[in-house]
């Protein structure tokens, strides 16, 4: 039956597996490039039936068709150039030819291993049928294949072209239909409103036409830029969307290299991920000649900001594939040659666009996302009503800010409530001392600023509301009943290794470390000593490690009574601060910060001043040798009585305060 037919294709099986097979990776491509064979071949409306659960897809047009002849002319022959052959229009509605190269057909045999092609042209109909596996063993043998002649079954005997798809590939058709109205839509700049009997053009998939509300890209836009004048009409974005034109359209300021369509932002990053039906929306689609040309530019153009991980959008450029210039798309026209002076002024000019979006973006988005904390956090709106006016647009703006930040899905309630109450912790500290120009800086600062500022949340609250938390309270409490020097050294023994913020108000989280502490016995076990039993100890209940804010401290306690010279705590600090800096260096960290502090009954006894004439200069110059401090047991006690006392006249205010940042850790 083969040998009489009187069709006949003509492939290498190189480019078989090249250009068709092994190219395509996935059904929406494939549908592509039959989508656009109907859209030259001057059809009005290409219907889709997706029957995966019988493996077969039809994909039917009521365009121009084909005549037997042309049938074998044209469809069958790999690398049939149409431009060259039939002009670069097509002829009823003079629409610009979106294929070019004249190798799309191929991508079928990617999908399906058995291929019908029914057509009609005026009253002539004609029919094949293609098996691959026999294909591709004629090809090897170095045999010409020719496809069987069929007939076209009623219900294909319309006018036009219709391609059944059968035995398909599981792997590469396991898109839903919703999932590939989704990927459709963004493959097309069809999706207007043209009637058919002015040479509009559909896609139907099962039944139901492709229309903007399946473009999931425009319904997840918070901001829209288009490039020229507005096109998208309104009814189609979210109603909140801020709309902007970027008036430049020039590429290379050439009056023939201009783009139209718009780029977007999403309110998160996660809005545009891959949901397992429309794949990722991060990306931005070039067209030209209303089909896709280039996919994913954005990599392409080493912008690094924030701003390029929100983004998504769709580039119409047709001077990137003109009938007299060469054709620079790959085969499967999902990516472009990038060396093109073309292609290298498209990218110039996108960076350009993204720059003036990402500044106007930077600049507009916290004024929307104030509305958003407030409805997640109803509190801190009360908080930013309860601020006076002048405060105000600083504190909303911060809250703002905050919720533009990114965060991991999972924590992200989470990490944004700690950043609020971090702010509002900032807002207190600074509002009492009515600093408005540290509130302009605040409220001015970019995310990744506003981050390493609220870091230190630790040293506002130390400076501000050092006693607010219930353990300090208690400790404070102790020491002020306290009047026997003995009792005092008991009791600051006793809390100043778990409350180090009475040595210094930054230190408020001072964390103990038992691997710190056990490298520190290896090197000079004098400073940490085995206890009675031979067991490691944590140390003397005189001594002990902490860190706190990036800062390792090692304290001694010295009985209340004893008098201590100098030379003798620089060589017991040197003692320390040498085994600490020795076990750094073999952690890899050298360089970081270590303290010591020793906690006195008395002032340390001078014995030589050398050249010094006060003995504190000469205690503070000495100590500076190792990075040493010395306290006083009594001044610990004045210092936390002071703090006490701030908290009793701020209490009113302090327990409003602690109201909202429960609010905050709760909600």
């Amino acid at each position: 039956m083969t040998e009489q037919s009187p069709f006949t294709m003509t492939i290498d099986m190189g480019a078989l597996e090249a250009l068709g097979i092994k190219l395509y990776s996935n059904a929406a491509a494939v549908l592509t490039e039959l989508v656009a064979n109907a859209y030259d071949a001057d059809a009005t409306l290409v219907q889709i039936e997706w029957n995966i659960e019988q493996y077969s897809v039809i994909v039917s047009d009521n365009g121009s068709g084909m005549t037997q002849q042309e049938l074998n002319d044209r469809f069958l022959v790999t690398g049939y150039q149409k431009r060259l052959v039939e002009g670069s229009h097509s002829m009823k509605w003079n629409r610009k030819f979106m294929g070019r190269k004249g190798i799309g057909k191929l991508s079928v045999f990617s999908i399906a291993d058995e291929i019908f092609v029914y057509t009609r042209k005026v009253d002539e109909t004609t029919g094949c049928r293609i098996d691959v596996d026999d294909l591709k063993q004629r090809i090897a043998s170095r045999q010409d294949y020719h496809p069987d002649k069929v007939d076209v079954p009623e219900e294909h005997n319309g006018k036009g072209t219709t391609i059944v798809l059968n035995r398909l590939s599981r792997k590469r058709v396991s898109l839903t239909a919703s999932a590939l109205r989704k990927r459709l839509a963004r493959r097309f700049d069809v999706l207007d409103q043209t009637p058919p009997e002015q040479g509009g053009f559909r896609i139907e998939i099962d039944g139901e036409h492709l229309t903007f509300e399946d473009r999931q890209d425009l319904k997840r836009l918070e901001f829209l830029w288009e490039f020229g004048e507005q096109r998208l009409p309104d009814q189609i974005l979210p109603k909140e969307t801020k709309r902007y034109v970027l008036d430049e359209c020039k590429v290379a300021d050439r009056d023939d290299w201009k783009v139209r369509g718009w780029i977007g932002t999403a309110r998160t990053p996660s809005d545009l991920a891959d949901d397992g039906e429309g794949g990722s929306l991060k990306n931005i689609m070039v067209l030209a000649r209303k089909r896709p040309i280039h996919e994913g530019i954005i990599d392409k153009l080493d912008f690094s900001r924030v701003f390029g991980s929100y983004v998504t959008g769709q580039i119409e450029a047709d001077f990137l594939d003109l009938d007299d210039e060469d054709d620079i798309a790959t085969s499967d026209r999902q990516r472009l040659i990038e060396d093109d002076p073309r292609v290298q002024g498209l990218s110039l000019f996108l960076r350009k666009a993204f720059k003036t979006a990402s500044d106007q973006w930077n600049a507009e988005r916290p004024k929307h996302k104030s509305k958003d904390a407030f409805e997640e956090f109803p509190k801190l709106e009360e908080w930013r009503d309860s601020l006076p006016g002048w405060q105000q647009e600083p504190a909303t703006k911060m809250i703002s800010t905050i919720a533009a930040l990114t965060f991991d899905q999972s924590n992200e309630k989470t990490h944004r409530a700690s950043l609020y109450r971090s702010g509002v912790l900032a807002f207190a500290r600074i509002g009492l001392r009515k600093k408005s120009d540290e509130l302009d800086q605040l409220s001015t600062l970019d995310a990744e600023h506003l981050l390493k500022l609220f870091g230190a949340q630790e040293e506002y609250e130390a400076s501000l509301w050092a006693d607010i938390l219930r353990g300090r309270v208690e400790a404070i409490q102790k020491l002020e009943r306290l009047s026997d020097d003995n009792a005092v050294e008991r009791v600051v023994q006793e809390h100043v290794f778990d409350h180090l913020w009475l040595l210094d108000a930054s230190w408020e989280r001072a964390t103990a470390d038992p691997h710190m502490e056990q490298s520190l016995h290896k090197i000079a076990p004098g400073v940490f000593p085995k206890d009675k039993t031979g067991k490691n100890t944590s140390g003397r209940i005189d001594i002990r490690y902490r860190e706190a804010v990036g800062t390792h401290i090692i304290v001694e306690l010295k009985r209340y009574d004893r008098s201590c010279n100098i030379d003798e705590l620089i060589t017991q600090g040197s003692k320390y601060y040498d085994a600490m800096s020795s076990v750094l260096e073999q952690e890899n960290r050298a360089g970081e910060r270590i303290e010591v502090v020793f906690v006195l009954g008395k002032i340390p006894i001078v014995k030589n001043r050398h050249s010094f004439s006060d003995d504190n200069d000469l205690i503070a110059s000495r100590l500076k040798e190792i990075n040493g401090r010395y306290k006083l047991y009594r001044q610990l006690v004045t210092n936390a009585l002071k703090q006490y006392d701030d908290y009793l006249n701020a209490s009113q205010q302090a327990h409003e305060l602690e109201r909202l940042l429960t609010s905050l850790e709760t909600e």
